[in-house]
């Protein structure tokens, strides 16, 4: 495939003239890639340069074709083959029937970024299904317990609430998260040191915005979680991806790899979306690596709590990045949306003291504050116990869940399709091999009332492949219900050598 080249009709700078800033170059590159795959001019399939002779038939950076080839990749214009290179993906073709439209006209070049990555991302917010990932088991939660503590409040405490308040949020909840993270996660933190925001998206969304620049580079697990690229795309910043292994993100090889990296953002107790958990070693290595490199690290903290191991019949958990000597560069990313519900809308950021108050302002520029009634009723909720026996009832629940789904879709497939169980988690993957079309039975599977996130979704440059099967949020029909349509098609499709 030839060069792709700049527009000879484009107005030359006169000699002596500054040259483009770096910005622009690559938003050009990207425009113009994106362009000839929208229009065609690239179809599905097609193979771009590398990276080197792109830049050079350009006359620009390499990091400039880099940043322009990562967002198509992020926004699934592109595909990274590893060994083979970069091609333009199948589904490019079929963004006007997923109802994706261009961003308006006159928004500012990093309103069309945020506008053209959050449309590519697209979060599911349909009613959950099996075996939609990340959804927690909702019908059994205590609406009346919390109802209860909400009237209990008095007339002066809804008259303080209704107020402006604390952008960093309600002291009582943070010192009430402080105490659970000692308790639970083994995180020595001063309640000073956690500042609420809404869920752990906005979480990401902080620090990107604070601790990093438009064109710096960020470590991030691949396969791994797309709201994270996505966060960290809308700011311009550059996500490297970093293959696993069986023990978590490979920090050596990223740190060679990519040497000027400034943050590396990992889920080390239970890695989404592969389920590997990262040993001591492997997490005093990323410390090690963030002290050399004065770099940080952001522990995503997203599903910690559901630890389901015992030995001698007490519950045996790994505890959190965050509470390990030497952790003074991490910052630590944790979520209601698993452990309560989603539609709460409360999740925290624990940083270090030197940066709550820069944390608090741009809470307080964003959104102001998290709402002070639902601030209010969660710290009750968790300093009068009911979060503890809440998780308890849920861990016991979510592995008899756990359980049925491999039975069902063993039994469902003749012995066919067989998950491995999990000591930790929401989910369970099933993986088949690489470089497959994992996509193929996906669609399949949602066209039947079926949501079976494929493993590619969340790749960068991987070529894992597979399907991830969340289980916490439905009961014991709807699992085997759906583990037999999967069954079903993976059979059919098996017969026409998909």
């Amino acid at each position: 495939m030839p060069v792709a080249r700049a527009n000879p009709k484009a107005p030359t700078a006169a000699a002596g003239a500054p040259s483009p800033r770096p910005g622009l170059l690559r938003q050009q590159v990207y425009e113009q890639l994106r362009s000839a795959i929208e229009q065609g001019r690239l179809p599905a399939g097609t193979r771009l340069p590398p990276s080197r002779e792109h830049a050079a038939g350009l006359g620009v950076s390499r990091n400039t074709v880099l940043w322009a080839v990562q967002r198509l990749q992020a926004e699934g214009y592109v595909e990274a083959r590893v060994g083979d290179g970069t091609y333009v993906s199948e589904a490019a073709g079929t963004a006007p029937a997923q109802g994706l439209v261009a961003p308006p006209r006159g928004l500012s070049k990093r309103g069309q970024l945020i506008a053209e990555t959050a449309a590519r991302w697209r979060p599911p917010h349909v009613a959950a299904r099996a075996f939609r990932i990340g959804a927690p088991e909702v019908d059994t939660f205590p609406f009346a317990l919390w109802d209860r503590l909400a009237r209990q409040a008095s007339p002066g405490q809804r008259s303080a609430r209704a107020q402006y308040l604390a952008p960093a949020g309600d002291p009582q909840l943070r010192q009430a998260i402080a105490l659970w993270l000692w308790a639970s996660r083994g995180i020595r933190c001063d309640a000073a040191q956690v500042v609420v925001c809404s869920g752990s998206q906005q979480g990401i969304d902080l620090i990107a915005r604070l601790l990093l620049d438009a064109g710096d580079e960020v470590l991030v697990e691949d396969p791994g979680y797309p709201g994270i690229r996505a966060s960290l795309l809308g700011h311009g910043v550059l996500a490297r991806p970093v293959a696993l292994d069986a023990q978590g993100l490979r920090i050596a090889e990223g740190a060679a790899q990519w040497p000027g990296a400034r943050m590396a953002v990992v889920t080390p107790t239970h890695q989404f979306p592969t389920g590997v958990c990262m040993p001591l070693a492997r997490r005093q290595a990323l410390l090690q690596w963030a002290r050399t490199h004065d770099a940080w690290v952001v522990e995503d903290d997203y599903d910690g709590e559901f630890q389901y191991g015992k030995h001698d019949g007490k519950a045996q958990r790994v505890p959190a990045l965050c509470s390990l000597p030497g952790s003074e560069r991490v910052l630590y990313v944790g979520t209601f949306s698993k452990t309560l519900h989603p539609g709460l809308r409360l999740g925290f950021v624990v940083v270090p003291p030197a940066l709550v108050e820069a944390f608090a302002m741009a809470r307080a520029i964003t959104d102001r504050h998290a709402p002070g009634d639902a601030q209010a009723v969660l710290a009750r909720f968790i300093a009068e116990g009911h979060l503890l026996r809440h998780l308890r009832q849920m861990r016991e629940l979510y592995q008899e869940r756990q359980q049925v789904l491999i039975d069902a879709l063993a039994q469902a497939s003749g012995g066919a399709l067989q998950l491995a169980p999990s000591d930790r988690g929401m989910h369970l993957l099933l993986e088949c091999a690489p470089g497959s079309n994992d996509e193929a039975l996906s669609r399949s599977a949602l066209a039947a009332g079926v949501m079976l996130a494929p493993l590619s979704r969340y790749a960068m440059e991987s070529n894992r492949r597979g399907w991830l099967f969340g289980y916490a949020g439905y009961g014991e029909p709807e699992i085997v219900a759906a583990a037999r349509v999967v069954a079903r098609l993976a059979s059919r499709s098996h017969r026409k050598g998909l």
